[in-house]
This record gives structure tokens, C-alpha cells and sequence, in this order.
């Protein structure tokens, strides 16, 4: 019984904080504009909106064919998963993401923490659901990580619960202290 209730709990907190980071993922593109959202911000072409499509497509596929579950429309192919056409319209990729959302969360839901599932393009393919949501947390995070930053290179804004009320001032004398230390250290090349 105390293995149950674990497990339980186990899946409930892994899946609140899913949910929440869900949530973070998509306040990025808040008060943007298309260009930006659509932007690259890096040199391999790393954008906002591209990254709201990527979790879409691979939370699908993860929730989905994984368990035997598939998500019931078409998801994008790897390599088309990671930018949005023009065509494609900010409000379509978010709906395809709570649309993917819906469905990992009846699958979470349904299944037991450690019903299997089977991951081909793993090195170890047989699975359970807890090592897919740990995975899925932990890339949802990672992305948004990404997504932190390159929503600090668009505009400035930075998001930093665990220090509220941080203005642009202190981020700005925050970044010159991090100047002079890095320009005072010997180089040991």
C-alpha cells in the first residue's frame, strides 16, 4: 500500500510541475510580436514560437505512440518542429500545444506510474510513464531555460520569482559587477 501512495504521489508531483512550466513555456511569447516570436535568436536558428512547437510535437509523440496512445492528429516532423511557416499562426501552435497538453494529461491520467511503454529511438526503449514524465519535465525546463534567454535578448524582460521586484536598475548593476569580475580575472588559457 505505502508503494501505491508513493507512486501516486510520485505522478501528481511530477505532473503539477509539468503544468506549470507548461504554463511559463507560453508566457514567453506574451506581448510579442510575430517577428519576434518567430526570430532567430541563435546561430542554428532557436526562436520562441519554434520552441512552443517543439514541446507540442514531442509531448504528443512522448504521451502518445509511446504508450500506445497516439495523439489524434498529425504532429510535426522532426526537423519542421522547431520553426513555424508563415503560414502557421502563433494561435495554431499554441493550440497545438494545449491540444497536446489534453492528451498527455488523459494519458498521465489513465495510466499508472509504471505502466510501460516502449521508446524506440531510445538506447533503453522499454519504459515506464514515470521515466517519460521525468524526461518531459526536464526537457519542458530545459527549453524554457532557453526561452528565458532569448526573451531576456528581445526585450529585456527577466523573470526571477525567487527575487520579485528587481527592476532593470539592479539588473543593469548586476550585469556591470559581472562585467569587472570577469574582465579582473587572470586569463589561464
Amino acid at each position: 500500500m505505502l508503494g501505491v501512495v508513493i507512486d501516486e504521489f510520485a505522478k501528481e508531483y511530477l505532473h503539477g510541475d509539468l503544468k506549470e512550466i507548461r504554463e511559463a513555456m507560453l508566457g514567453k511569447l506574451d506581448g510579442l510580436s510575430e517577428y519576434d516570436i518567430r526570430r532567430p535568436m541563435t546561430s542554428t536558428g532557436t526562436n520562441l514560437l519554434g520552441l512552443v512547437k517543439h514541446l507540442a510535437a514531442w509531448e504528443a509523440r512522448y504521451f502518445g505512440e509511446v504508450f500506445e496512445r497516439p495523439f489524434p492528429e498529425a504532429i510535426p516532423e522532426r526537423g519542421t518542429d522547431l520553426w513555424a511557416t508563415e503560414h502557421e499562426t502563433r494561435e495554431e501552435v499554441i493550440s497545438l500545444y494545449r491540444r497536446a497538453w489534453e492528451h498527455s494529461d488523459a494519458t498521465i491520467a489513465t495510466l499508472a506510474v509504471d505502466s510501460p511503454g516502449h521508446v524506440p529511438w531510445w538506447p533503453r526503449p522499454d519504459v515506464k510513464l514515470f521515466n517519460v514524465l521525468v524526461h518531459i519535465l526536464t526537457e519542458t525546463n530545459r527549453h524554457a531555460g532557453h526561452a528565458d534567454i532569448l526573451r531576456e535578448q528581445l526585450d529585456g524582460q527577466v523573470e526571477s520569482p525567487s527575487r520579485p521586484g528587481q527592476d532593470a536598475t539592479f539588473w543593469a548593476d548586476r550585469r556591470a559587477e559581472i562585467e569587472r569580475a570577469a574582465k579582473a580575472a587572470p586569463d589561464r588559457v
